[in-house]
């Protein structure tokens, strides 16, 4: 039998973690257009319609006659709350290997996500998930299987693990960022594997690791 929190979409998902962040934040709930802005909604009446959905099982109470009329149940709004992220595709950690372009990293397109606890992603934003597969950061305790859990960023301090887009070869790869002069070291953490060297010019960021999760066997 599935859970209540099976049932809902990747988009709704993304509006009640949005919801929920508003709240802690600011201490008042969103407005329509703020959620529209912070999940990248489409329309005003998108996110009605999802908000319906949402009051229909139970995740919000909505007053429609008061601004900003969106409530949840006693105890939702916790820091040892249930989080959805989205999963939105695999990343190598091996030789890059090819992926969608761009348009796959949008999170409200994702097919699958995996519920956290709130004190892995540690309030942050813009929090996303990937599938690794090959193991050239196993000395980082990332192994073929594992699930990281990315911010989306478009830029790294070095020695930083980051999911890295290379332009030309339209590839992805996680890597541990320097910049070099003149080139871009994506580093492994793997001492049997070497670096690749890419031109700055070639290398776009697509976010850093915040969380591993193991996968056991």
């Amino acid at each position: 039998m599935k859970t209540k929190q099976e049932k809902l979409s990747p988009k709704q998902h993304c509006i009640v973690d949005f919801i929920y962040r508003f709240w802690e934040d600011r201490g008042f709930p969103p407005s329509i257009r703020d959620i529209v802005a912070g999940c990248g909604l489409s329309s005003t009446s998108v996110v009605d319609y999802n908000l319906r959905i949402l009051e229909r099982q139970g995740y919000i109470r909505r007053h429609r006659e008061v601004s900003r009329g969106i409530s949840m149940p006693a105890g939702a709004h916790t820091t040892g709350r249930r989080l959805f992220i989205p999963v939105i595709g695999q990343i190598a950690a091996g030789e890059p290997i090819p992926v969608p372009d761009t348009d796959a990293w949008d999170v409200t397109a994702a097919s699958d996500t995996i519920e956290v606890t709130g004190d892995l992603t540690r309030g942050k934003e813009g929090v996303y998930a990937l599938k690794v597969k090959g193991l050239s950061m196993v000395d980082a305790m990332i192994n073929d299987g594992d699930i990281v859990l990315m911010q989306y960023v478009n830029a790294v301090e070095n020695g930083e693990m980051a999911a890295v887009w290379l332009k030309s070869e339209k590839e992805a790869t996680l890597k541990k960022f320097y910049l070099e002069e003149g080139r871009v070291r994506l580093q492994p953490a793997n001492s049997r594997m070497k670096a690749i060297y890419a031109e700055p010019g070639n290398v776009e960021i697509q976010g850093r690791v915040i969380a591993v999760i193991r996968q056991l066997d």
